[in-house]
């Protein structure tokens, strides 16, 4: 299969990672998506990377696995990842997010996530789907909100199909096109710019002085999320 420049370190190639789980790549897919959603250890996996190789090695043929079935468990994956994430958070409470940094959880990933809140509010469960870090994050903070929990199933349900079964079907898709097919390290690269475009968005505003100020305290955090979880808008 032709390739093009690495994509990161091997362990975290997808394709490299889908191919060495051998007859447990569908396993393997569904408990890293789950992790990446729902578990902060996680936030390093590249979820949509994977779901778009997914969705192309099952167009392939390499990938054994109806697509349907497919995107059905990855939605299921996905939002599963987000409840346990939420309830972690709900539990755990804001020590989880007042922790010093450490060689993986870095205090910025913290301040990231809560500027995203800030400007899209509960909406930012859909829209963080689609931003890498962000959406490790976001299910453990908008816990530690005690944001309503029906309200936290409706979007995280819809930013579960949209991202697990979309990009999965993208993936699916573009690879029956046979430039898609000689190329998948490119694509997979395409992939992971485009994913990145929102947070290299955020930090320029950030560098321009438009970060809100009142994340400044860190004990003023979660005063501030439960007033942005609770309006919806």
């Amino acid at each position: 299969m032709p390739t093009t420049v690495a994509l990161g370190p091997d362990w975290l190639d997808p394709l490299q990672i889908i191919e060495s789980l051998g007859p447990y790549a569908l396993l393997g897919i569904l408990l890293i998506i789950f992790a990446e959603c729902g578990l902060l250890v996680g936030f390093f996996f590249p979820g949509d990377s994977l779901l778009f190789t997914a969705g192309l090695l099952v167009a392939t043929g390499t990938l054994d696995t109806p697509l349907w079935l497919l995107c059905v468990l990855l939605v299921v994956a996905a939002v599963g990842g987000n409840l346990v994430g939420y309830w972690i958070g709900r539990v755990a409470g804001p020590p989880i997010f007042q922790r010093p940094d450490s060689r993986l959880f870095k205090q910025e990933y913290v301040d990231k996530t809560f500027a995203f809140f800030d400007r899209y509010g509960a909406r930012a469960i859909v829209l963080a789907r689609f931003v890498p870090v962000i959406r490790t994050f976001i299910t453990v903070l908008a816990g530690v909100g005690k944001m309503d929990f029906r309200r936290y199933l409706i979007y995280s349900s819809v930013g579960g199909v949209l991202w697990g079964a979309g990009v999965t079907l993208l993936g699916y898709f573009l690879g029956r096109i046979e430039f898609v097919r000689a190329n998948i390290e490119l694509m997979l690269i395409v992939i992971v710019v485009i994913s990145f475009i929102p947070i290299v968005i955020e930090l320029l505003r950030a560098r321009s002085g438009k970060r809100d100020p009142r994340y400044d305290e860190p004990h003023e955090r979660e005063r501030v999320l439960r007033e942005d979880v609770a309006d919806p808008e």
